[in-house]
């Protein structure tokens, strides 16, 4: 009688129980989350304040630059939303994560090899095989958190009977 006076204590009426979220999914929402936030920290880091507000205003000087720019911003906060619905167990989220990775190293190869702006976004080598390696050295991590979502039977089960 107290707890529904308090409205602190309800009892939920759910009849069904709910999968225990895979140690391999959490570390793998997690990795995303810190991948990310690492990243920026990184860049902010090497810039300095100074340097990000000429990077902002370098960005948004064509239309071209600027769409650039607010797409790497939205795959950002698509990826980051990614990590927060895969521990709630939903399918399409890692499936989404893999097509912002896809897009994400695709642009990076093109930009790098001269189609786009690679004075913002590239990756810098002298040959077609360098660049590859160093586009793959810095997706690793995202190609581990892919194999943690996508390889273990206790991950694919888990999104499975969500």
């Amino acid at each position: 009688m107290e707890d529904d006076a308090l409205g602190f204590f309800k009892k939920s009426s759910t009849s069904h129980a709910r999968l225990n979220v895979p140690a391999l999914v959490q570390v793998a929402a997690l990795a995303i989350i810190m991948i990310r936030c690492l990243d920026l920290l990184m860049i902010f880091n090497t810039l300095g304040v100074r340097g990000t507000s000429e990077f902002i205003h370098r960005s948004v000087q064509t239309w071209n630059l600027t769409l650039v720019f607010l797409g790497s911003l939205l795959l950002l906060f698509i990826e980051i939303y990614c990590a927060f619905s895969l521990v709630k167990g939903r399918n399409w989220a890692r499936w989404i994560y893999l097509l912002t990775q896809i897009i994400a190293s695709v642009y990076l190869w093109a930009a790098s090899l001269g189609y786009g702006y690679p004075e913002l976004f590239s990756i810098a080598g002298e040959s077609r095989r360098e660049i590859l390696r160093t586009l793959v050295m810095q997706k690793l991590p995202d190609m581990l958190v892919l194999l943690l979502l996508f390889v273990p039977a206790s991950s694919r089960r888990f999104f499975r009977l969500q």
